[in-house]
């Protein structure tokens, strides 16, 4: 039944992630697509719901669906794409089929408007050679004659100063690797000058709302991580107050993370919500919290800061709270249910990381015979961790995904998401408990939503606090080698 709800909660989100994401670059049904992703989690769920969790799935079960889905993936995405565009070509050539009052394509300026956006493209500084009339976008290609920058920043006060705030100004690198503009219309603006009623994007009453009813589920789980049963919870309802500590250090550490991403986003003027909690009556007592940023990121630069300042300011507050519940954490003996998903019989042994800080805190109490039953705060702190170690995975939408976009530009950072993709699923193999991280990752798609200067480099300092986060990640996921076991004799 926990798996079947697992199963459900994976598809939802998958299906909100393909429908904000894809549904505007390509006509093949949502649905298709959907059901393509969740191929390879439908069979392997088929497989254990009739064999049992006891059999293991089959290799060629877990890797022909990982190889042939994202291809099938891909194909429908390319197919629907390929319609986008033949309608494209239709609304600006003219359809053959009704020669009578052909509709005129749908242009964001008109003739008269051209020579003045022409003028924006100083000769100097990008050179123009054409001008790509699309449904509600202009593409202007030419050669750059300075550095990105300079260029974006004279172009954009160009059209600002001819146009007003009628456009959005995006320069993006084209597949032959070679910086376009792109000129569309803005989405707070109506046709003529007539500005968009906006809705209130921060709601600090329904944000208020949604820590308060997150702190009782997460008390709730935290009562029955501390040993509180239903029949001692009926007898004494005070016995629920035991779940405290870990609701309280569980949404400090999610908390703090999204407000990491909030204040920098504020920091870069980027119009976004309060940070939202989700709740939910069972597993940890939350899925988490989320921002959503309502206007452009402006480039790379900010796109790098925002991302980067959630799992950093996390770790802050993850580690501190880690290592004093450790240190008020119990050893017991090592069993062989012992593992990573077992709070009472917890082996670090998963994470170089993990294994370091408990040898750390623990001291020679910890040694290869024993596990550590966690206390509540210490349980917050790991799974502080793992939303950490989750959020850096340089995959889509993630803040890893959004870092390595940042730091390599948008095709390279798919690729680097595909291959974090199929590092994940064969380190699954090593340890079964990162397996729903590799469904997970598989469901997320790999395209990243642009910066509007998407050309513009970052500089050395953020490569380097990059390449950082990109190591974190690494020792939180990667196992302690047996020499380091051996030195700690762990």
């Amino acid at each position: 039944m926990f798996f079947l709800l697992w199963l459900l909660v994976l598809g939802w989100i998958s299906y909100y992630l393909l429908q904000s994401s894809t549904s505007r670059i390509t006509r093949t049904p949502v649905w298709l697509l959907w059901l393509v992703m969740m191929a390879p989690a439908l069979i392997w769920s088929g497989w254990l719901l009739v064999n049992g969790a006891s059999k293991k799935v089959p290799p060629e079960l877990v890797i022909i669906p990982f190889l042939v889905c994202p291809f099938l993936y891909w194909f429908l995405v390319q197919l629907g794409r390929k319609e986008i565009i033949a309608q494209t070509q239709t609304q600006v050539e003219g359809s053959a089929t009704e020669p009578t009052e052909p509709k005129p394509p749908l242009r964001p300026i008109d003739s008269e408007e051209e020579a003045s956006l022409r003028d924006c493209f100083p000769w100097s500084i990008y050179f123009l050679r054409d001008l790509e009339f699309r449904p509600q976008a202009v593409i202007c290609r030419g050669q750059l004659r300075t550095n990105p920058e300079a260029a974006y920043q004279a172009i954009r006060e160009n059209v600002e100063q001819h146009f007003g705030d009628r456009f959005l100004v995006i320069f993006q690198n084209s597949l032959s690797g070679q910086p376009f503009f792109a000129i569309v219309p803005n989405p707070s603006r109506q046709s003529g000058e007539t500005p968009v009623k906006k809705e209130p994007v921060t709601r600090p009453f329904f944000a208020l709302a949604l820590v308060l009813i997150t702190v009782f589920t997460t008390t709730i789980v935290g009562s029955q991580i501390a040993g509180v049963t239903e029949k001692i919870l009926q007898s004494n309802p005070y016995m629920l107050l035991q779940g405290l500590p870990y609701s309280l250090a569980l949404i400090t550490i999610l908390g703090i993370h999204e407000s990491g991403h909030y204040l920098a986003a504020r920091f870069y003027k980027i119009c976004t919500t309060l940070p939202y909690f989700i709740p939910v009556p069972f597993f940890l007592g939350t899925f988490g919290a989320f921002i959503q940023m309502r206007s452009p990121i402006p480039n790379r630069r900010a796109l790098f800061d925002v991302s980067i300042a959630g799992p950093l300011a996390g770790l802050v507050a993850t580690v501190p709270l880690l290592i004093w519940g450790l240190n008020h954490s119990t050893i017991v003996p090592l069993s062989e249910k012992s593992g990573m998903l077992n709070f009472d019989s917890f082996s670090p042994k998963f994470s170089l990381l993990m294994t370091w800080l408990s040898k750390l805190t623990l001291g020679s109490a910890f040694n290869a015979e024993t596990a550590i039953h966690l206390h509540p705060v210490a349980v917050a702190g790991y799974l502080g961790l793992i939303v950490t170690a989750f959020n850096l995975m340089p995959v889509g939408q993630l803040d890893g995904g959004h870092i390595v976009h940042a730091m390599f530009g948008q095709r390279a950072s798919m690729a680097i998401g595909q291959f974090a993709r199929i590092c994940m699923l064969l380190l699954s193999f090593l340890e079964q408990g990162l397996l729903l991280w590799a469904i997970i990752l598989f469901l997320t798609p790999l395209n990243d939503e642009p910066a509007l200067n998407d050309v513009s480099e970052l500089d050395d300092r953020r490569d380097f606090l990059g390449l950082l986060a990109i190591g974190l990640l690494l020792i939180i996921l990667l196992p302690a080698p047996k020499i380091l076991l051996q030195w700690l004799n762990v």
